[in-house]
């Protein structure tokens, strides 16, 4: 049986990671061992903007893929806490009672997607804002390249 409330947690916390993929859907499943890859790639990003500073551009192209899909897993978290508990059972355990237990949304669900709404929010504005800044910055640095003598 797979718990509703565990899922939306583990979307959450381990999303980025894949590991509510291998709970749903197995070991198996391709998406679930691919997240692991943007994640890795927006850590090496933060990692060079701390070494080589602001202004090394392939930082500015790695970090928001950390962000974008951080905030993509906070979302799916919101999706899994929210689905209704016949369609979560129909879904996830085809054997069980449509009304079974387990795709029951309690309070601690509803902290998942509290949780899920506030944190991916944040991190999705702040994706975008960094991507649009570094953009603008790289459009000006180059129009001042142009306009000097």
């Amino acid at each position: 049986m797979k718990n509703k409330t565990l899922a939306s947690w583990l979307t959450f916390l381990g999303g980025p990671l894949g590991l509510h993929r291998f709970y749903l859907k197995g070991w198996g499943d391709l998406l679930g061992w691919l997240l692991p890859i943007p994640t890795a790639l927006g850590l090496y990003g933060i990692e060079r903007a701390i070494s080589r500073g602001q202004d090394d551009m392939l930082s500015w192209v790695l970090i928001p893929l950390l962000g974008f899909n951080v905030a993509g897993c906070a979302l799916n978290a919101i999706i899994y806490g929210l689905m209704s508990r016949p369609r979560w059972n129909a879904l996830y355990n085809p054997d069980a009672n449509p009304e079974d237990a387990a795709g029951a949304t309690g309070w601690i669900t509803i902290g998942a997607v509290a949780a899920a709404l506030l944190i991916g929010t944040g991190i999705m504005m702040s994706s975008i804002v960094f991507s649009f800044q570094r953009y603008f910055e790289y459009q000006i640095e180059q129009a001042r390249k142009i306009s000097q003598p």
